[in-house]
Parts: structure tokens; sequence; C-alpha cells
């Protein structure tokens, strides 16, 4: 079955718009988004979020993952079993620290949002298991942030 394109606008920020959204960054923020850097489990912000909304990119803003399909992993970390839109996070081969892994980025700004798993829930068996520090929290009927100034304040 074919996937319906993003309404969003996947362009890439200029250099100077992610400069100027970096800065905006916590020095731990920067480590994990622009450096492929990981939180400890079970600290992150966003872990015990149990209302209804969507998780954006904490840089550009992209929507990446809806409160509808988080669950408990147990990991310690944000787990979710399916992105907002499939066309919204690249997935990369990882193979640091003698692992074999899949990482997630936001497709829009490549920032790193953690790493991807063969072992979630039904309906896919994945489970996206992610950085509360690369995120934001938006929820249900709040506006959506537009650092990048493109008319994306509604959720579509």
């Amino acid at each position: 079955m074919a996937q319906t394109p993003s309404p969003y606008d996947l362009s890439p920020p200029t250099d100077e718009q992610l400069q100027q959204l970096a800065a905006q960054l916590s020095a731990d923020e920067k480590r994990i988004l622009l450096s492929q850097g990981t939180e400890a489990p079970f600290c992150g912000g966003l872990l015990d979020n149990h209302q209804q909304g969507s998780y954006v990119c904490k840089l550009c803003a992209l929507p990446l993952f809806s409160s509808a399909c988080k669950f408990e992993s147990g990991s310690g970390w944000p787990s979710f079993y399916a992105p907002y839109h499939p066309d919204h996070i690249l997935e990369l081969a990882d193979v640091s620290h003698g692992m074999r892994r899949v990482e997630i980025r936001c497709r829009r700004c490549d920032g790193h949002m953690g790493h991807v798993f063969p072992d979630g829930p039904a309906p896919t068996g994945l489970r996206y298991c992610l950085n509360s520090a690369s995120l934001d929290f938006c929820a249900a009927g709040e506006p959506k942030p537009d650092p990048l100034r493109r008319g994306e304040r509604d959720f579509l």
C-alpha cells in the first residue's frame, strides 16, 4: 500500500538557521542531538509523560512520534512502536560501541533521536528508543512550535 507523502516541508534548515536553533540548546541537548550522544536511562523528562499529544524534534519541531504509539518498554527511554510519519525519520546503520544498531535521526535537521530495535509490540514489532533531550512534547490541542517559520503551527 502506498504511503501518502508528508504534508510538512522536509527541506533542511539553512546553516544559519541551524546555528540559531543550536544556540538555544543546553550543552547536554547539543551533545545528544548534534554529536549522537545518549542520555542516561530512567532520567529523561519525557519517559513518564502520559499526556496525549505529539513529540517533535527539539531542534526543528518536525513531528516525530505520537503519544498514541508510546508504550512502556522498561528500557529507561521513551519508546514508541511507530513514527508520526515514516518520511519524518532517517534510519542509519550504527556499528559504534561494538554493536550493530539502527540509528534514528530527524529527516529535516539530521538531529540524533536514538535507535530502533526489532523487539517492540504489535502491530509493528519495533521499538523506537529515544532520548528525551532530543524531543519536545506538545499536548493535544496546543499549537506546534514553528522555529523555522514555515507556517506549520497545526498538527496535520
